[in-house]
């Protein structure tokens, strides 16, 4: 089986990638950073050395740079099953006080770059009649965030175009999962005093993940919504 993965060098995506080597799933990963790539592929192999890993250096807030890491990981690979639709960018900011290309940064890379993806493998999952797209959205897409406003417009958008997705695909045996992740430890927490145990943990959102890919072929997680547990941050 083969997985490809947006934005997998770091936090909940790297915990997936991590905990699909695990399960002996041939992964393609990507990040605009070739060091943290080598870097993550020589820790993948160590988790398991019979998988595959591709990587590819691409910048996903650019449509032609997702395309070209889908054509070539499946070249390397042969056909994906699992898609996961990681890749985000969070700038905090109200919408009449932020810069004036905060909305489309965050558009392009939260929502443009799974649309991309969709467009890329969807008439080849339906073909194979089976596969199952993840869109990692966030609580935010259900829930308005004080101080993101823009960030809030791109989850919603996210979370609209996994409905559709769940649409299109449902009747050919594909299945769709949102998961959507309250505040989780990653590093755009990074130098906070909040303690780690307030979090959600990347870890929390990969396990989730393998869980709903084990599922029977008749059950489906339609969304997945995973908080934190006193609810404070």
């Amino acid at each position: 089986m083969n997985s490809i993965i947006t934005g997998a060098t770091k936090g909940i995506g790297l915990a997936i990638a991590k905990a699909l080597a695990k399960e002996n799933i041939n992964l393609a990963i990507c990040s605009r950073n070739k060091e943290d790539l080598l870097s993550v592929k020589e820790a993948l192999l160590r988790i398991n050395p019979t998988i595959k890993v591709f990587i590819s250096v691409a910048d996903c807030s650019l449509r032609a740079d997702v395309i070209r890491f889908a054509m070539e990981a499946e070249q390397e690979l042969g056909p994906f099953q699992v898609i996961v639709n990681n890749a985000g960018l969070f700038l905090p900011g109200n919408i009449l006080d932020e810069p004036e290309n905060a909305l489309q940064k965050q558009l392009d890379l939260n929502l443009i770059a799974g649309y991309e993806l969709y467009r890329y493998f969807g008439k080849k999952l339906m073909a194979a009649r089976s596969g199952h797209i993840f869109n990692i959205c966030s609580a935010a897409s259900k829930n308005v965030v004080v101080n993101a406003g823009s960030y809030s417009v791109t989850k919603f958008a996210q979370l609209g175009l996994n409905h559709v997705m769940r649409e299109e695909m449902k009747a050919h045996q594909v299945k769709v999962t949102a998961i959507l992740p309250g505040s989780t430890l990653t590093n755009s927490w990074a130098g906070t005093t909040v303690p780690p145990q307030k979090f959600v943990l990347p870890e929390d959102v990969a396990e989730a993940v393998i869980n709903c890919l084990k599922m029977s072929a008749g059950a489906n997680v339609d969304e997945l919504i995973i908080q934190t547990a006193t609810g404070e941050i």
